[in-house]
Protein backbone atom coordinates (compact mmCIF):
# COMPACT_ATOMS: atom_id res chain seq x y z
CA UNK A 1 0.00 0.00 0.00
CA UNK A 2 2.76 2.32 0.81
CA UNK A 3 4.68 1.62 -2.35
CA UNK A 4 1.42 2.48 -4.38
CA UNK A 5 1.21 5.88 -2.23
CA UNK A 6 4.67 6.84 -3.34
CA UNK A 7 4.47 5.49 -7.07
CA UNK A 8 1.15 7.75 -7.34
CA UNK A 9 3.16 11.01 -5.61
CA UNK A 10 5.68 10.24 -7.90
CA UNK A 11 3.36 10.59 -11.01
CA UNK A 12 1.22 13.17 -9.26
CA UNK A 13 4.78 15.58 -8.87
CA UNK A 14 5.37 16.79 -12.32
CA UNK A 15 1.82 18.26 -12.55
CA UNK A 16 1.48 19.43 -9.10
CA UNK A 17 4.76 21.46 -9.83
CA UNK A 18 4.17 22.96 -13.29
CA UNK A 19 0.61 23.74 -11.92
CA UNK A 20 2.38 25.67 -9.08
CA UNK A 21 4.64 27.13 -11.11
CA UNK A 22 2.61 28.55 -14.04
CA UNK A 23 -1.11 28.22 -12.09
CA UNK A 24 -0.72 29.26 -8.87
CA UNK A 25 2.53 31.44 -8.39
CA UNK A 26 2.27 34.11 -11.43
CA UNK A 27 -1.44 34.15 -9.79
CA UNK A 28 0.31 35.18 -6.31
CA UNK A 29 2.79 37.36 -7.84
CA UNK A 30 0.02 39.56 -9.81
CA UNK A 31 -1.88 39.86 -6.50
CA UNK A 32 1.23 41.29 -4.54
CA UNK A 33 2.10 43.86 -7.05
CA UNK A 34 -1.75 45.11 -7.64
CA UNK A 35 -0.76 47.60 -4.47
CA UNK A 36 2.63 48.83 -6.17
CA UNK A 37 3.80 50.88 -8.57
CA UNK A 38 6.11 48.85 -10.87
CA UNK A 39 7.59 49.48 -14.45
CA UNK A 40 9.26 46.32 -14.53
CA UNK A 41 12.17 47.85 -13.61
CA UNK A 42 13.56 49.48 -10.47
CA UNK A 43 11.99 48.95 -6.91
CA UNK A 44 8.64 48.51 -6.44
CA UNK A 45 6.90 51.47 -4.49
CA UNK A 46 3.33 51.16 -2.39
CA UNK A 47 0.58 52.89 -3.28
CA UNK A 48 -2.26 50.87 -1.59
CA UNK A 49 -5.42 51.02 -3.55
CA UNK A 50 -4.23 54.14 -6.02
CA UNK A 51 -4.12 51.62 -8.93
CA UNK A 52 -7.99 51.13 -8.26
CA UNK A 53 -8.59 54.24 -7.92
CA UNK A 54 -7.27 54.59 -11.15
CA UNK A 55 -9.37 51.50 -12.67
CA UNK A 56 -12.33 53.39 -11.70
CA UNK A 57 -11.40 56.30 -13.28
CA UNK A 58 -9.92 54.65 -16.65
CA UNK A 59 -12.52 55.25 -19.95
CA UNK A 60 -10.50 53.91 -21.76
CA UNK A 61 -10.66 50.15 -19.90
CA UNK A 62 -14.45 50.34 -19.23
CA UNK A 63 -14.82 50.93 -22.70
CA UNK A 64 -13.08 47.84 -23.58
CA UNK A 65 -15.23 46.36 -21.08
CA UNK A 66 -17.99 47.53 -23.45
CA UNK A 67 -16.41 46.02 -26.81
CA UNK A 68 -15.83 42.83 -25.46
CA UNK A 69 -19.70 42.25 -24.27
CA UNK A 70 -20.36 43.18 -28.17
CA UNK A 71 -17.64 41.32 -28.93
CA UNK A 72 -18.26 38.23 -27.27
CA UNK A 73 -22.20 38.84 -27.32
CA UNK A 74 -22.49 38.84 -31.32
CA UNK A 75 -20.13 35.55 -31.50
CA UNK A 76 -22.46 34.13 -29.48
CA UNK A 77 -25.66 34.58 -30.70
CA UNK A 78 -23.97 33.73 -34.22
CA UNK A 79 -21.95 30.69 -33.03
CA UNK A 80 -24.54 28.56 -30.69
CA UNK A 81 -27.31 28.46 -33.11
CA UNK A 82 -25.30 28.02 -36.03
CA UNK A 83 -23.25 24.88 -34.87
CA UNK A 84 -26.32 23.73 -33.38
CA UNK A 85 -27.90 23.27 -36.43
CA UNK A 86 -24.52 22.08 -38.40
CA UNK A 87 -24.92 19.04 -35.32
CA UNK A 88 -28.25 18.48 -36.28
CA UNK A 89 -27.48 17.93 -40.01
CA UNK A 90 -24.20 16.19 -40.21
CA UNK A 91 -26.12 14.06 -37.39
CA UNK A 92 -28.11 12.29 -40.08
CA UNK A 93 -26.60 9.49 -42.12
CA UNK A 94 -25.62 11.68 -45.83
CA UNK A 95 -23.03 10.68 -47.85
CA UNK A 96 -20.11 12.40 -47.26
CA UNK A 97 -20.72 13.88 -43.76
CA UNK A 98 -17.72 12.55 -42.30
CA UNK A 99 -15.96 14.77 -44.46
CA UNK A 100 -17.74 17.60 -43.86
CA UNK A 101 -17.16 17.32 -40.15
CA UNK A 102 -13.26 17.51 -41.19
CA UNK A 103 -14.03 20.74 -43.19
CA UNK A 104 -15.90 22.99 -40.20
CA UNK A 105 -13.64 21.65 -37.51
CA UNK A 106 -10.55 22.09 -39.67
CA UNK A 107 -10.50 26.09 -38.67
CA UNK A 108 -10.38 25.10 -34.91
CA UNK A 109 -6.89 23.25 -35.49
CA UNK A 110 -5.13 26.66 -36.77
CA UNK A 111 -3.51 29.30 -34.40
CA UNK A 112 -5.05 32.49 -34.06
CA UNK A 113 -2.08 34.21 -35.60
CA UNK A 114 -1.94 32.46 -38.86
CA UNK A 115 -5.95 32.57 -39.49
CA UNK A 116 -5.76 36.41 -38.49
CA UNK A 117 -3.22 36.70 -41.29
CA UNK A 118 -4.98 34.86 -43.75
CA UNK A 119 -8.13 36.72 -43.20
CA UNK A 120 -6.07 40.21 -43.05
CA UNK A 121 -5.40 39.17 -47.00
CA UNK A 122 -9.19 38.21 -47.34
CA UNK A 123 -10.42 41.41 -45.91
CA UNK A 124 -7.90 43.97 -47.20
CA UNK A 125 -9.38 47.38 -48.28
CA UNK A 126 -7.26 47.82 -51.40
CA UNK A 127 -6.44 44.59 -52.73
CA UNK A 128 -8.74 42.03 -50.67
CA UNK A 129 -10.05 38.77 -51.99
CA UNK A 130 -13.65 39.97 -50.68
CA UNK A 131 -13.43 44.10 -52.35
CA UNK A 132 -12.27 42.60 -55.70
CA UNK A 133 -15.62 40.17 -55.76
CA UNK A 134 -17.70 42.21 -54.21
CA UNK A 135 -16.53 44.96 -57.20
CA UNK A 136 -16.47 42.53 -59.73
CA UNK A 137 -20.30 41.62 -59.18
CA UNK A 138 -20.98 45.27 -59.11
CA UNK A 139 -22.32 45.20 -55.61
CA UNK A 140 -20.32 48.02 -54.12
CA UNK A 141 -18.83 50.91 -56.23
CA UNK A 142 -15.33 51.55 -54.33
CA UNK A 143 -13.40 49.03 -51.74
CA UNK A 144 -14.69 48.89 -48.49
CA UNK A 145 -12.37 49.45 -45.02
CA UNK A 146 -13.36 46.12 -43.18
CA UNK A 147 -11.01 46.49 -40.26
CA UNK A 148 -12.27 50.50 -40.25
CA UNK A 149 -14.25 52.23 -37.66
CA UNK A 150 -17.30 50.72 -39.18
CA UNK A 151 -17.19 47.34 -39.97
CA UNK A 152 -13.68 46.52 -37.90
CA UNK A 153 -15.95 44.82 -34.96
CA UNK A 154 -18.44 43.43 -37.31
CA UNK A 155 -15.40 41.53 -39.25
CA UNK A 156 -13.69 40.20 -36.25
CA UNK A 157 -17.06 38.94 -35.14
CA UNK A 158 -17.38 36.87 -38.78
CA UNK A 159 -13.75 35.51 -38.09
CA UNK A 160 -14.35 34.48 -34.64
CA UNK A 161 -17.27 32.81 -35.59
CA UNK A 162 -15.45 31.44 -38.64
CA UNK A 163 -12.81 30.00 -35.87
CA UNK A 164 -15.49 28.26 -33.04
CA UNK A 165 -18.11 26.80 -34.97
CA UNK A 166 -16.39 23.75 -35.73
CA UNK A 167 -15.44 23.45 -32.17
CA UNK A 168 -19.21 24.03 -30.85
CA UNK A 169 -20.29 21.66 -33.64
CA UNK A 170 -18.29 18.65 -32.34
CA UNK A 171 -19.18 19.29 -29.03
CA UNK A 172 -23.21 18.82 -30.26
CA UNK A 173 -22.36 16.04 -32.04
CA UNK A 174 -21.39 14.25 -28.76
CA UNK A 175 -24.42 15.41 -27.21
CA UNK A 176 -26.39 14.36 -30.31
CA UNK A 177 -25.72 11.15 -30.33
CA UNK A 178 -26.68 10.26 -27.08
CA UNK A 179 -30.23 10.79 -27.59
CA UNK A 180 -32.17 7.59 -28.16
CA UNK A 181 -33.24 6.95 -31.38
CA UNK A 182 -36.33 5.29 -30.15
CA UNK A 183 -37.47 8.89 -29.61
CA UNK A 184 -37.33 10.06 -32.47
CA UNK A 185 -38.98 7.67 -34.21
CA UNK A 186 -42.06 7.46 -31.60
CA UNK A 187 -42.07 11.30 -32.76
CA UNK A 188 -41.82 10.69 -36.17
CA UNK A 189 -45.07 8.45 -35.85
CA UNK A 190 -46.99 11.35 -33.73
CA UNK A 191 -46.64 13.44 -37.08
CA UNK A 192 -43.76 16.26 -35.52
CA UNK A 193 -42.16 18.17 -37.72
CA UNK A 194 -38.27 19.18 -37.79
CA UNK A 195 -38.63 22.08 -36.38
CA UNK A 196 -41.14 20.97 -33.53
CA UNK A 197 -38.45 17.77 -33.53
CA UNK A 198 -35.82 20.38 -32.72
CA UNK A 199 -37.40 22.64 -30.45
CA UNK A 200 -39.20 20.20 -28.44
CA UNK A 201 -37.42 17.07 -28.31
CA UNK A 202 -33.58 17.67 -29.42
CA UNK A 203 -32.65 20.72 -27.32
CA UNK A 204 -34.47 19.70 -24.12
CA UNK A 205 -32.40 16.41 -24.55
CA UNK A 206 -29.32 18.18 -25.10
CA UNK A 207 -30.03 20.63 -22.02
CA UNK A 208 -26.84 19.14 -19.56
CA UNK A 209 -24.47 19.14 -22.64
CA UNK A 210 -25.60 23.03 -23.63
CA UNK A 211 -25.14 24.24 -20.28
CA UNK A 212 -21.69 22.88 -20.73
CA UNK A 213 -21.32 24.20 -24.56
CA UNK A 214 -22.47 27.94 -23.47
CA UNK A 215 -20.48 28.21 -20.26
CA UNK A 216 -17.59 27.16 -22.28
CA UNK A 217 -18.57 29.83 -24.81
CA UNK A 218 -19.19 32.59 -22.88
CA UNK A 219 -15.75 32.31 -21.16
CA UNK A 220 -13.57 31.74 -24.10
CA UNK A 221 -15.41 34.72 -26.19
CA UNK A 222 -14.52 37.22 -23.18
CA UNK A 223 -10.98 36.34 -22.99
CA UNK A 224 -10.57 36.68 -26.72
CA UNK A 225 -8.04 38.62 -28.31
CA UNK A 226 -5.25 36.71 -30.20
CA UNK A 227 -7.53 37.88 -33.80
CA UNK A 228 -7.72 41.35 -32.67
CA UNK A 229 -4.01 41.47 -31.66
CA UNK A 230 -3.00 40.48 -34.97
CA UNK A 231 -5.60 42.44 -36.87
CA UNK A 232 -6.38 45.62 -35.41
CA UNK A 233 -4.58 46.06 -32.25
CA UNK A 234 -7.86 47.18 -30.73
CA UNK A 235 -7.93 49.90 -33.37
CA UNK A 236 -8.89 51.78 -34.73
CA UNK A 237 -9.86 54.83 -32.22
CA UNK A 238 -10.38 51.87 -29.65
CA UNK A 239 -13.22 50.39 -31.24
CA UNK A 240 -12.26 46.60 -31.16
CA UNK A 241 -10.04 47.09 -27.72
CA UNK A 242 -11.52 44.62 -25.56
CA UNK A 243 -10.17 43.63 -21.75
CA UNK A 244 -8.03 41.11 -22.79
CA UNK A 245 -5.89 43.24 -25.30
CA UNK A 246 -5.92 46.34 -23.22
CA UNK A 247 -4.32 44.11 -20.49
CA UNK A 248 -2.08 42.09 -22.63
CA UNK A 249 -0.81 45.96 -24.09
CA UNK A 250 0.17 46.81 -19.95
CA UNK A 251 2.42 43.62 -19.63
CA UNK A 252 3.46 43.35 -23.09
CA UNK A 253 3.33 46.57 -25.10
CA UNK A 254 3.08 46.86 -28.97
CA UNK A 255 6.09 48.15 -30.39
CA UNK A 256 3.98 48.99 -33.77
CA UNK A 257 1.38 51.50 -32.24
CA UNK A 258 3.66 53.02 -29.11
CA UNK A 259 0.38 53.85 -27.42
CA UNK A 260 0.73 51.66 -24.35
CA UNK A 261 4.15 51.68 -21.77
CA UNK A 262 4.36 48.57 -19.50
CA UNK A 263 3.03 49.12 -16.44
CA UNK A 264 2.81 45.82 -14.08
CA UNK A 265 1.69 47.11 -10.73
CA UNK A 266 -1.41 48.75 -13.21
CA UNK A 267 -1.92 45.70 -15.36
CA UNK A 268 -2.25 43.58 -12.05
CA UNK A 269 -5.42 45.51 -10.63
CA UNK A 270 -6.23 45.57 -14.03
CA UNK A 271 -5.93 41.95 -14.25
CA UNK A 272 -7.94 41.34 -11.06
CA UNK A 273 -10.90 43.47 -11.91
CA UNK A 274 -11.29 41.61 -15.45
CA UNK A 275 -11.03 38.47 -13.56
CA UNK A 276 -14.01 40.00 -11.17
CA UNK A 277 -15.85 40.61 -14.34
CA UNK A 278 -15.41 37.25 -16.09
CA UNK A 279 -16.67 35.63 -12.58
CA UNK A 280 -19.28 37.81 -11.99
CA UNK A 281 -20.83 36.73 -15.81
CA UNK A 282 -20.03 33.15 -14.99
CA UNK A 283 -21.94 33.32 -11.37
CA UNK A 284 -24.59 35.47 -13.17
CA UNK A 285 -24.78 32.08 -15.93
CA UNK A 286 -24.61 29.00 -13.20
CA UNK A 287 -27.32 31.49 -11.16
CA UNK A 288 -29.54 31.53 -14.35
CA UNK A 289 -29.40 28.42 -15.50
CA UNK A 290 -30.37 26.83 -12.07
CA UNK A 291 -33.06 28.57 -11.73
CA UNK A 292 -34.21 27.24 -15.52
CA UNK A 293 -33.34 23.76 -14.09
CA UNK A 294 -35.73 24.48 -10.73
CA UNK A 295 -38.56 25.91 -13.53
CA UNK A 296 -38.31 23.16 -15.75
Amino acid sequence: MRKNRIGAYLFSFPSFFLTMALGIYPIIWALRYMFYDYQGFGTPRFIGLDNFARVARDTEFWQSVVNTFVYAGGKLIITLPLSLILAVILNRKLRGRHLFRAIFFLPTIFSASVMSIVFYIIFNSYNGIINQYLMKLGLVSGPIDWLGAAYAMVTIIIIAVWGAVGNYMLLFLAGLQSIPEDIYEAASLDGVNPVQRLWYITVPMLGPVLQMIIMLAITTSLKGYESIMVLTEGGPFGKTEVMYLYLYKLFFPLTTTGSSVQNIGYGSAIGFTTAVIVGMITWLYFWMSRKLNNVY
